[in-house]
Formats: structure tokens, C-alpha cells, sequence
């Protein structure tokens, strides 16, 4: 027989279906880390000795909190429908955890973000300081191709012939390319965490009806 009635069967069931939801946002959170980690541009732009991989970093949070939300939203279903307290505490205490890394993922991309493009900028304009470097001279060809760009913040005639000149420089594309992803990351992060406070509010009010059912009988 159901421990909880009335109001708080309708609790129980917007419970579940938030459980499902969750489920489908963590499959979509893994998705997008996995292709912010394998998109083919940003693995080009990011491969070679010296790359920074600090954009990585936010990209991996996010991935196993992708993970995480997918395992905790198949347990929250469960706990919903079994009407069970330990489970539903245990639900809110993994939503804690993985909102606290939806967050940290959302702040990292946002703080970082400037440090994580001058690295990038760094890492390209050493590959260009040197043209004797094999090595540095296919990171940068791999920057023109990627970014449709060439050169840093001044026009290289030995890098740029006539007719890429009019092509924008790297540094600029760089920039733009990379801001581009670590709004996503920021974007998704913080806006599943505020899914996540929803899903908290519902566990704590179904678990809360059903520590008084018990209290009653």
C-alpha cells in the first residue's frame, strides 16, 4: 500500500517523471561533453607537445557529471515509485554533489576563461616564433586550416602569402573559436544546476511526507 495520499501522490508522481527528465538531461550532458572533448577542430587545435589542456579539465567535469546524473535520475525513479526514504535521501544527497560539479564546470569555463585562450595563443604563436621547427611549423599549418587564419597579431610574409593576407588573424579566431565552447560548458552547467534545485525541493517534501505517514501509523 502507498505510504503517501492525496497531494503528495501527485508530489510522488512529478517525482518520477523529474527523475526521467533528469535521466534525459544527463544523457544530453554527456553527449555534449563527448563532443567537446573529440570534436575534431578542438582535438587538432589542442594535440602536440606543450598544448595546455586546461580547457580539458572543464570538459572531464562535465562529462562525469553527464555520467553521474544519468545513474542518480535512474535510482531517483526508483526511489519515487518503492516510496522509499532512504533512497530519496540518498537522491538528494548525489544532487548535492553533482550540483556542486554542474556548478564548479559553469564557473571554471566563466573564470578561466581568459587564461584558458591566452594559453592557446601562447602555445600558437611559440609554434610561429621558430620556422626551422617541424614540429611548430605543422602545429601552426594545423591553426590556418582549423581557423581559416594565419598569423598572429601582425601579418608574416613568410607565414601568410598574398593570398591568405586578408585572411583574420589567429589570435582573433582563437579567441572567438574558444569562447564559443566554454560558453557552452558555462551555459549548460549552470542551467542544469538550476534543474537540480528543483529536483532537491521535490525529494525533500515527498521524503518528508513519508517519515509522517510513518509517524502517523
Amino acid at each position: 500500500m502507498s505510504k503517501v495520499q492525496g497531494g503528495m501522490k501527485c508530489v510522488k508522481y512529478l517525482l518520477f517523471f523529474f527523475n526521467f527528465i533528469f535521466w534525459l538531461s544527463g544523457l544530453l550532458v554527456l553527449a555534449v561533453g563527448l563532443w567537446l572533448r573529440f570534436d575534431p577542430e578542438t582535438v587538432e587545435l589542442l594535440t602536440g607537445d606543450g598544448a595546455p589542456d586546461t580547457f580539458f579539465i572543464a570538459v572531464y567535469i562535465l562529462l562525469g557529471a553527464g555520467g553521474l546524473m544519468m545513474v542518480v535520475g535512474f535510482f531517483g525513479c526508483f526511489g519515487a515509485v518503492r516510496e522509499s526514504q532512504c533512497l530519496l535521501a540518498s537522491f538528494f544527497a548525489c544532487l548535492l554533489i553533482i550540483f556542486g560539479a554542474e556548478i564548479a564546470a559553469g564557473v571554471f569555463g566563466f573564470i578561466n576563461k581568459e587564461q584558458i585562450v591566452e594559453e592557446v595563443q601562447k602555445f600558437y604563436s611559440s609554434s610561429i616564433t621558430d620556422n626551422t621547427n617541424v614540429n611548430g611549423t605543422a602545429i601552426a599549418k594545423i591553426y590556418h586550416k582549423t581557423l581559416d587564419c594565419c598569423g598572429g597579431s601582425t601579418a608574416d610574409p613568410t607565414l601568410c602569402p598574398e593570398e591568405e593576407e586578408n585572411k583574420r588573424d589567429c589570435l582573433s579566431a582563437i579567441t572567438d573559436f574558444f569562447n564559443t565552447k566554454l560558453h557552452v560548458i558555462g551555459y549548460i552547467g549552470i542551467g542544469i544546476a538550476g534543474v537540480m534545485i528543483i529536483g532537491m525541493i521535490f525529494s525533500m517534501v515527498l521524503c518528508c511526507a513519508i517519515r509522517n505517514s510513518r509517524e502517523v501509523i
